[in-house]
């Protein structure tokens, strides 16, 4: 029975990283939008509450049945979660007089409390928030303060119920960690064994009683969710897993032949899919990024269906769903905004008839990455930047052919050849190439050139939310540059994204 702590998302913009905390503590958690409530039910260990960009005291703001779980579990009320708590049991929760924001000191705390054991005196917290709450009912009691916030934290007695006006799950709160492990551990006495070992374990043995001895086909990308999807799907049911790597003609340079070799060498049963030509096809004229990203999408379920069907009697479609996929399928229109949609979350289109399996829909990219680790998957393969989807369509501004693609192959190959010979591949999050729609005059030799423009792209991220564009030594980009355009026919400029996400995006498309 896996044990579990619900964390009700009330559409604060930390409420995956209070998750991803949690978890790694080695305990499991899931995210519940406060309107999607789940089934509290045994395996309910505790319950949090997550902060708000709403206040209490708005006439529509978030609200939830706290009979339902109030009493019967530990509960953590943090930040929105503290002052609604406080709201509903008699206390009063005003605007703030000064505004409470940033790094704030806890100058006074009583130990005593299990929520609070082991922190130290005046310990850094981060305060994010526009209310404060102003008065507490008879039966609470303050455990924590700061200069400026009398009620930094409170316990109500009697229970296992506590509130804190601070963001442990933040880095600026340095001992964040410790108060949520006294509250997994000393108060909803859970065991902390959710590991890698412990998830493939149980992931293997659910993979096997679900499928039994029917035919999975899984589409591989080369990127990090869909490999460690097919291993473990590999493990529970071998050569009854057979997967596909469509060659869409917009990899990069040598990626097909080069990331199909690794596979094979993984013992996966694999199959590459040339399918080059039917893209561009599709993609031929169309320069609106929407529409090439629906014709890549249109293309790619053809082709994929007419290989599944190759194939007799399968019966289920794998996919590489995470987390982060799930949370926000879930949560659209409320509480948490979104700006994409996801692809492989919430269906197949009508004409492929197959059920869908997800071992990895419980986790968050980088426990992705330490359970591939677990499994044995190279570090190469663990390590690759993130990719688009559509490839190099949007990478390319405007319409897409073949010889366009073929240079930005060439550039970005060198350009990824060099951070890796650098040292720098692995401390960015994810870098490419884009080629512009734009001409430039240069000059070679003796003679004037009218050519394209290159531009690179590197940031620094955790999970692709927000990102900052990475620092590259000016030594590193003047030696790229100067390859790209010496070894690339048709680009004779090539500039640096010093973008921010926001308000940038990570793609230019």
């Amino acid at each position: 029975m896996l044990e579990k702590i619900i964390i009700l998302d009330f559409g604060s913009q930390y409420t995956q990283l209070i998750a991803r905390r949690v978890r790694e503590l080695n305990v499991y958690c899931e995210i519940h939008p406060y309107n999607h409530l789940p089934e509290f039910d045994d395996t309910v260990k505790g319950v949090i509450l997550s902060g708000s960009p709403h206040s209490v005291r708005d006439e529509n703001a978030p609200e939830v049945d706290l009979s339902l779980f109030h009493q019967k579990y530990p509960l953590l009320g943090v930040c929105y979660g503290a002052q609604y708590l406080a709201q509903k049991m008699e206390g009063n929760v005003l605007p703030s007089k000064i505004r409470e924001y940033g790094r704030a000191n806890l100058s006074t705390i009583n130990n005593d409390h299990e929520l609070l054991k082991g922190l130290s005196d005046n310990t850094q917290v981060w305060m994010s928030h526009g209310d404060t709450i102003a008065e507490v009912a008879d039966n609470f009691e303050v455990i924590a303060s700061t200069d400026s916030v009398h009620v930094a934290a409170f316990h109500i007695k009697d229970t296992k119920t506590y509130g804190i006006q601070f963001h442990p799950e933040v880095t600026h709160s340095l001992e964040g960690k410790l108060l949520l492990d006294n509250f997994l551990v000393q108060v909803c006495g859970l065991s902390q064994d959710w590991t890698p070992n412990s998830f493939i374990e149980s992931t293997i043995a659910d993979l096997q009683e679900k499928i039994g001895n029917d035919k999975v086909v899984l589409g591989l990308s080369g990127g990090v969710d869909s490999t460690v999807a097919a291993v473990l799907l590999n493990k529970a049911i071998g050569k009854n897993l057979y997967c596909i790597f469509v060659d869409n003609g917009l990899l990069r340079k040598d990626e097909f032949e080069g990331v199909l070799k690794q596979y094979e060498g993984m013992g996966l049963n694999v199959k590459g899919v040339d399918s080059k030509q039917r893209f561009y096809d599709a993609l031929a004229g169309i320069s609106d990024p929407e529409k090439k990203r629906k014709a890549i999408g249109r293309v790619f379920i053809e082709v994929f269906d007419d290989e599944a069907h190759k194939i007799e009697d399968v019966k289920w479609l794998g996919q590489g769903t995470i987390y982060p996929d799930v949370i926000e399928s879930v949560s659209v229109k409320g509480p948490s905004a979104t700006i994409k949609s996801h692809h492989n979350v919430g269906g197949l289109p009508d004409f492929m008839k197959l059920k869908v399996v997800e071992p990895l829909r419980l986790l968050f990219k980088d426990e992705v990455r330490r359970v591939g680790k677990t499994l044995g998957i190279s570090d190469e393969l663990l390590g690759r930047h993130p990719f688009p989807g559509p490839g190099l369509a949007i990478r390319i501004l405007g319409d897409i052919t073949p010889e366009k693609v073929a240079i930005l192959q060439q550039a970005d190959k060198i350009y990824i050849d060099n951070l890796r010979s650098s040292g720098w591949y692995d401390k960015v999050w994810q870098a490419g190439a884009i080629y512009l729609p734009v001409q430039s005059v240069g000059v070679m030799g003796d003679e004037r050139t009218y050519e394209n423009v290159i531009c690179l792209r590197a940031v620094e991220s955790v999970d692709g939310m927000t990102a900052d564009w990475s620092h590259l030594p000016y030594e590193l980009l003047a030696k790229i540059s100067n390859e790209i355009i010496n070894n690339v026919k048709g680009i004779n400029r090539v500039v640096y994204d010093i973008s921010s996400k926001p308000p940038a995006t990570i793609e230019w498309e």
